[in-house]
């Protein structure tokens, strides 16, 4: 795995043991064919120390959180900023920037705060094998 942590290229911080963001995780790697993104969980050290460096909290985030050089998005904005990244087809999701956060935050916290109950829990982090192992910092 990557031990270093990128200063400017997009790092998405998951919940290692949520299988929802685990299924998020394994939907982007296969479709950033630029291999642009690099994970981290946010358990990890390297999670952790991202999160604190920014300002966020280290001990009861549950979100996916996108750290982009200096910027920061959480929540709904990381997966809109995200799909922006992405481009093509997953590009269609920037114009819900113009929805109020509030609203699109409000949508997101209900599936965060059921989404052990909805899609299951996992019993340790993801483990990456093959070529995107290097893209998941420690």
């Amino acid at each position: 795995m990557g031990d270093e942590i990128p200063d400017e290229d997009p790092i998405v911080l998951f919940d290692g043991v949520c299988n929802l963001c685990n299924g998020f995780v394994q939907f982007l790697v296969p479709r950033d064919t630029e291999e642009q993104f690099y994970f981290a969980s946010l358990q990890s050290e390297v999670g952790t120390q991202l999160l604190a460096d920014h300002g966020l909290p280290t001990d009861e985030l549950e979100s996916i959180v996108l750290i982009e050089g200096d910027d920061c998005y959480v929540k709904s904005d990381a997966v809109i900023r995200i799909a922006t990244i992405l481009g093509g087809i997953y590009a269609l999701l920037a114009p819900f920037r113009v929805v109020p956060r509030s609203i699109r935050d409000g949508l997101y916290d209900f599936v965060a705060a059921n989404r052990y109950r909805m899609f299951g829990k996992k019993e340790q982090c993801l483990m990456p094998t093959g070529d995107v192992q290097e893209r998941f910092l420690e």
